[in-house]
Order: C-alpha cells, then sequence, then structure tokens
C-alpha cells in the first residue's frame, strides 16, 4: 500500500500567516474565514481490536460506554431486500458515532485518550464491481479502529496487552492502512452535517439518496465517512480513513497543515493527547472530560473509576484546563514561545495559580485555579515575565455551572 503523501497548496502557508497577526480576530477568524478544512493528523495512529472478548474487554476498561458501537446493524430478511439497495455510496445503513473516552490508571489518572470507531461491517460493503452490499455475512465479532496519540502508540499497545489477560482480544497497530482526519474551520463547526453538509451524511453505504448527486468523487468504496467529532460540534468533523486514499469532502486547496487544527483546539479549550493532558498526572474532571462526553457515570466499573466518582459528587472542581490568550501591557495578543510547565502566577499576590499546557502562536491552554483566574479584575502573567500577561478565556461551551460555583462561594466568603 504506497504510503499518503501530502499535496502541496496554497493553504499550506496558511499558518504562518495567522501567526503574523497578532489580535484576537486574526486567528480565529482566518481560520473560520478559510473553513472549511481538513488536516491529517500525524500526530494520532491508529489500532485495529477484533475478537469475541474486544466489547467486554473495553468496556471494562475505558471511562466511557462502549456498547453502542457494537449493536448489531438492522438485518435484510432475504436476497431481495439486499438487492434493493442502490448501487452508490450514500448513506450507511448502520454506522454508529464515534465514542470518546480515556483509559486510567487504577488510581483515576489520566494516561491515554481514544477515539473509538466501527467500520463499516462486511456485509455493508460494496463489493469489486460497485454493487452490494456484499452477501457475505461478518461472522458476528465486533471489530473497532481506535485514534490514539501517535508518540505512545507502542507504550499504549503494551499497556492495553497487559489488560489483556485471558480475554479472547487481538490489539493491533494498523497505522499502515488507516490515517486519521479532522475538518474544522467555517462551514463545519457548528454545522448540522445533514442539512448544511449533506454530503458529510451521504458518504457510506444505504438505501438513502444521495442528495449531492457526487457519490462517485466523494465516496469511498468500502463506505468510509466522516462524523462529528464526538466531544463538540464546534470542534468540526473526524474519521479515520484507509491511508491510500484521500477522504471525501477533501479539496486540494483546503487541506491543511495540522498545526491549524491545533490552534483551532486550542482556541476553544480543548486538550488532546498524553503530552498536553499529563500521563499519570491530570485528573480527568479537571481536564474536562465531563463536558467533553468521554465519561459515562452509570456504565459500570473501569479502571480508575473510584477517584472521577468520587471527584464528580463531591461537586467542586477547583481546577480546570482552560484557555488563554498571550497579551501585552496593552492588551495585544503577543506570540511567545512558552514551555509547557510554565508556571501562571497572579501579580497582586505573586502565588502561582497554575501551569501553562501547551502554547501556539498567542493561544494557549492552561491547568488554572478557577476561582483565582476568574475572579473580578484578575492581572495574571508568566512568572518572571511580568510583561507579558496571561488573559483567561471562557469558552462558550462550558456550562454556566462551572463558574458560578465559584462565584457564589466567593460572594459567601466576603458577606
Amino acid at each position: 500500500m504506497p504510503p499518503y503523501s501530502p499535496r502541496s497548496f496554497p493553504l499550506r502557508s496558511l499558518f504562518s500567516r495567522l501567526l503574523q497577526h497578532s489580535s484576537l480576530s486574526t486567528s480565529a477568524s482566518r481560520l473560520t474565514d478559510a473553513g472549511p478544512l481538513a488536516s491529517r493528523l500525524s500526530s494520532r495512529a491508529v489500532l485495529r481490536f477484533s475478537g469475541p472478548d474486544t466489547a467486554k474487554y473495553l468496556q471494562n476498561l475505558l471511562t466511557n460506554d462502549i456498547l453502542p458501537l457494537t449493536q448489531s446493524p438492522p438485518q435484510a430478511s432475504d436476497d431481495n431486500d439486499r438487492a434493493s439497495y442502490m448501487s452508490t455510496p450514500n448513506v450507511a445503513l448502520y454506522r454508529p458515532p464515534p465514542v470518546y473516552a480515556a483509559l486510567l490508571t487504577p488510581q483515576g489518572r489520566f494516561l491515554y485518550d481514544f477515539f473509538l470507531y466501527r467500520p463499516p461491517p462486511v456485509e455493508e460493503m460494496l463489493d469489486r464491481s460497485g454493487s452490494g452490499p456484499m452477501k457475505k455475512e461478518s461472522d458476528g465479532e465486533v471489530a473497532l479502529l481506535a485514534d490514539v496519540d501517535a508518540e505512545f502508540v507502542d507504550e499504549i499497545l503494551s499497556t492495553l496487552k497487559r489488560y489483556r489477560l485471558r480475554s479472547k482480544v487481538e490489539i493491533e497497530n494498523a497505522s499502515d492502512d488507516f490515517s486519521c482526519w479532522q475538518r474544522f474551520g467555517g462551514g463545519v463547526s457548528n454545522a448540522n452535517p445533514s442539512s448544511e453538509e449533506p454530503e458529510a451524511s451521504s458518504i457510506g453505504w444505504g438505501t438513502g439518496v444521495d442528495r449531492a448527486a457526487e457519490s462517485s468523487a466523494q465516496g469511498t468504496e468500502h463506505g468510509w465517512q466522516w462524523f462529528t467529532d464526538p466531544r463538540l460540534d464546534s470542534l468540526g468533523l473526524r474519521g479515520i480513513f484507509p491511508s491510500n486514499t484521500t477522504p471525501p469532502l477533501v479539496e486540494a486547496d483546503k487541506e491543511t497543515d495540522e498545526l491549524n487544527y491545533v490552534l483551532w483546539r486550542l482556541i476553544k479549550g480543548i486538550a488532546e493527547g498524553s503530552a498536553e493532558i499529563p500521563k499519570g498526572e491530570a485528573i480527568p474532571l479537571e481536564y474536562n472530560f465531563a463536558g467533553l462526553n468521554a465519561i459515562s457515570f452509570d456504565k459500570g466499573c473501569y479502571v480508575g473509576q473510584e477517584l472521577i466518582a468520587r471527584t464528580h459528587h463531591r461537586g467542586v472542581i477547583r481546577k480546570r484546563l482552560t484557555p488563554f490568550r498571550l497579551v501585552d501591557a496593552n492588551g495585544e495578543e503577543v506570540e511567545e514561545a512558552t514551555s509547557p510547565g510554565s508556571e501562571i502566577v497572579d501579580d497582586e499576590s505573586g502565588k502561582k495559580i497554575g501551569t501553562v499546557n501547551k502554547v501556539l502562536g498567542s493561544r494557549g491552554i492552561g491547568h488554572l485555579k478557577i476561582e483565582e483566574a476568574f475572579k473580578p479584575a484578575a492581572r495574571l502573567s508568566l512568572k518572571n515575565r511580568e510583561d507579558l500577561k496571561i488573559e483567561v478565556v471562557k469558552p462558550d461551551w462550558w456550562p454556566a455551572e462551572w463558574i458560578q460555583v465559584h462565584d457564589q462561594q466567593h460572594v459567601a466568603a466576603s458577606t
């Protein structure tokens, strides 16, 4: 299988152009104005799970409920029903949305994040002639693909295999066969794919009508498709695709460097991977995993559940991963290379209120004390860099109670 090779196009220099501007409107609006964009995520790798115990194994291991991925598609009653399917790559007969989840330490600290997908079942795939679905039946076993942090893929594989014990599940690195992609920016985020981007939901297999009338160009031979990002709709669309194909809806002049997706994500206050979410240290609820649909509180036991349940039922999260801007004394955004782990301090008291997780250009994310970061007239800066101010931003997707709880406590303490 030939390796994927990026094409050259004008937007590959978009990131450098973004960082030439320092005002707030440039970084966010230029990505929005240029969209929809698509990036192949070289920072992510793909694992394949297969075997009769796959569902049970992952259900007992990860923070989220993965059973919806294992539900069987509706079965056609006979060959006549199968023959009624249109030979175009339309809406999949049954494609459950991906599930975002995490693997924790037994003490409840974050290790790795997972985007879990169910590949198109063999009975829904097109045959070699383009007709279908195939009449060959699957063996009933569930196979899943996982989008994971490429930097730690070998370590993730080793950890997963240690937990396998006697479970009948095979785990392999499928990164040579598959690639991870993200669509984001204007025209993708905050959009309903079925209405504003009908093509996005018309790729796959089923009995629907191809509303875009462009199946040949946009579909893939086995019905791979985009899905709304399981964390937030505003992040765009995400998918796993065969490495020897270009995903549907990816226009040559809209494919862009992954750094643009990273910037899009930082603006919204989202960390990804075991470097941005400190491995073995981060408490998932402080990294907003509950608000990112990564945790099920009623699925039953999994590794590290006790700390998650205790923290959740206590009700108050005092620290959270928070987006911020780097600004100068005049409030203008500035670009600065800032190392992860750099301390953020309160200018008035000099006390540390958090640390930097990642910075790209003038935008970043940090693990901060909420009460201190969002108090009225808060003045924050990097330690020993009084000229470099930190301006926190409350993401529009945050539930109001994440801030209100601390506001109420502050009022009660002052009366």
